[in-house]
């Protein structure tokens, strides 16, 4: 039985992650190619064609789909042109922060860290541009009937950047070190993958305690599909992070935190373009976190550095300015997928673990307002869910039943909240309750948690504080506290779901986020340290189960719909938009 793509968009229009462009297309001239990649997991905010009229009141409208109000299209039409081919030459990468940490198995990734990652990492699979799940670094891979157990096949004469050569004991070695990680144990739990075994020398068998007709998907992202050398990790797991090993294209030279990490050839790569000319065609790749959106688009736009990634709507319009108004000699390749911008409330902590203060407060959120704060209007669409109005997993009646902006609405709601003798928070009856907004200091963020403080205020019931981190440290909040899983945040901005199986992004969102929920659930093995919002319901949670059950779309759709839906009914997330991202680079 092979892997079958789910329904998908019928024209590929899509940017590969830098490092992909980079080993593949970096030194090609007049080639306008480009490859697919990740998408971050965590891991910001969107587009599509023609207008029509707004509504006077968006509090009693139908949800917004694709083309109602943004304007262009942020999805670069990828136009085949004949390439010379040439060998040689740097890339200097601006990236949005330094990555948490290079070691798939442990450290919790958004885009920087996966950019790093895949020029030093091969996957074991790829998704391809109609979004099936093809072998990359495996030959092959076939499920049983009922998707408990999947063979896979390895390519041969694949090596490390250190000599040792791959094998199926080396994946199995893999597993141990990926079920103790922070990142590896979530991803394991939500596929469950119970055993890894090498059956042959280049033969491996993942055993499921549950059927996963999507495992393909989770051995195409980094915590359990990107293939590092175990004896090392094993030996120096810290030092690992700054001085990792893969079989990927590019090898670590350098590693100076903070300022630039730079990866050169592997001269021993195994893959090759289809014409059969050898891979990578760069002699080195440099990746420097430039936090700062307006600094690293004048990094581009200087020659300071040749390539750029941003995730924000304002510097996407800013760097349309600059080539079309300026006439920068700089491309854009742009594309809007199913990352969803906003936040989420932590569950577990007072007042948010009351969903009237939880829905009361994505009332009072004017995503409008918000879109426009973070530069985003004309790029940008509303969302109510985890997928963008032209995927296949979209859903009208969860876009429906979704908390649209209704600010005396959430006034009235969170009035009954704070007259509650009963309230969760403790407080007297009457009192405001207290809400601390979290979010990384880029400025058009600090604007947006701005529009929703000066909301949340006007209402009379809520005392603010806003508090600014940057990127690494606020995931690091996210994980935070002494257990590593409930985390110390209130209200988080955060990004979610991407273009993979939704099995990748949302099983792990709603299996338990503590050993003591899941026991309680009955489930004590199964705890996921990617729940971020701490919210857990297993009626969400069995059907994201049964969604792996079974290769069907359409009883797929309904399981993930419906899971949507409890998320329209409980809020433990909200949402501004959908995320727009670009790759600016030298023309």
């Amino acid at each position: 039985m092979g892997v079958t793509a789910m329904r998908r968009k019928g024209l590929y229009r899509a940017v590969a992650f830098l490092a992909a462009a980079g080993l593949v297309a970096g030194a090609c001239g007049g080639s306008d190619d480009s490859a697919p990649a990740d998408t971050t997991e965590e891991s910001s905010e969107e587009a599509e064609a023609p207008a029509e009229e707004p509504a006077e009141e968006p509090a009693e409208e139908p949800a917004v789909e694709a083309g109602d109000e943004a304007e262009g299209d942020v999805d670069t039409e990828i136009v085949e042109e004949e390439a010379t081919i040439e060998y040689g030459g740097s890339v200097s990468v601006g990236l949005e922060a330094e990555a948490t940490g290079l070691r798939p198995w442990e450290d919790t990734c958004s885009s920087p860290c996966y950019n790093m990652m895949i020029a030093v990492y091969d996957k074991l699979m790829e998704q391809d541009a109609t979004g099936a799940y093809t072998p990359y670094l495996a030959e092959s891979i076939t499920p049983n009937d009922d998707f408990t157990a999947w063979t896979m096949t390895l390519r041969s004469g694949v090596t490390f950047h250190n000599g040792v050569e791959l094998t199926g004991q080396t994946i199995a070695d893999m597993f141990p070190i990926q079920q103790a990680g922070a990142a590896g144990s979530g991803a394991i739990a939500a596929a469950n993958l119970s055993g890894v075994e090498a059956t042959g020398d280049l033969e491996v068998t993942y055993t499921l305690s549950q059927g996963n007709s999507a495992f393909p998907a989770t051995l195409s992202r980094a915590p359990v599909g990107m293939v590092f050398d175990p004896a090392a990790a094993a030996a120096d797991s810290e030092g690992y992070s700054m001085a990792p090993i893969g079989t990927g294209p590019f090898v670590i030279d350098s590693r100076d935190l903070d300022n630039e990490t730079t990866f050169v050839r592997n001269d021993s790569y195994w893959a090759t373009d289809p014409d059969g000319n050898a891979l990578p065609y760069l002699d080195s790749i440099s990746f420097r976190p430039i936090p700062d959106e307006g600094t690293r688009l004048d990094a581009l736009l200087s020659g300071t550095i040749n390539a750029m990634q941003t995730l924000r709507q304002g510097t996407i319009r800013d760097a349309r300015a600059a080539r079309d108004d300026d006439g920068a000699d700089i491309t854009l390749w742009e594309f809007q997928g199913n990352n969803t911008g906003g936040g989420m409330y932590n569950v577990l902590v007072p007042p948010f673990d009351d969903v009237r203060v939880r829905r009361a407060l994505t009332h009072m959120n004017s995503q409008e307002q918000v879109i426009e704060a973070l530069g985003g209007t004309g790029i940008s669409l509303p969302a109510t869910q985890w997928f963008s109005p032209d995927s296949p997993w979209w859903s009208e009646k969860v876009a429906e039943a979704w908390p649209q902006f209704d600010f005396e609405k959430g006034v009235e709601i969170l009035t009954e909240y704070v007259n509650d003798p009963a309230r969760s928070d403790g407080k007297a009856v009457g009192e405001s309750i207290d809400v601390e907004l979290s979010c990384p200091p880029d400025p058009t963020l600090i604007a947006s948690i701005q529009v929703v403080e000066q909301a949340y205020t006007a209402s009379g019931l809520v005392n603010v504080t806003i508090s600014n981190y940057d990127q690494q440290t606020h995931i690091g909040i996210a994980l935070g506290s002494d257990n590593g899983l409930v985390g110390s945040h209130q209200q988080h901005c955060w990004r979610w779901s991407d273009d993979a199986d939704p099995s990748v992004s949302i099983n792990p969102a709603v299996a338990p986020p503590t050993a003591e929920i899941a026991a309680a659930a009955g489930i004590p093995d199964v705890v996921s340290p990617l729940n971020f919002p701490n919210w857990f319901s297993p009626t969400a949670f069995q059907a994201a189960i049964a969604a792996t059950q079974t290769d069907d779309f359409e009883t797929r759709y309904g399981l993930y719909e419906s899971i949507m839906l409890e998320f329209a009914d409980q809020v433990p997330v909200y949402y501004s938009g959908h995320t727009a991202t670009a790759i600016g680079t030298d023309t």
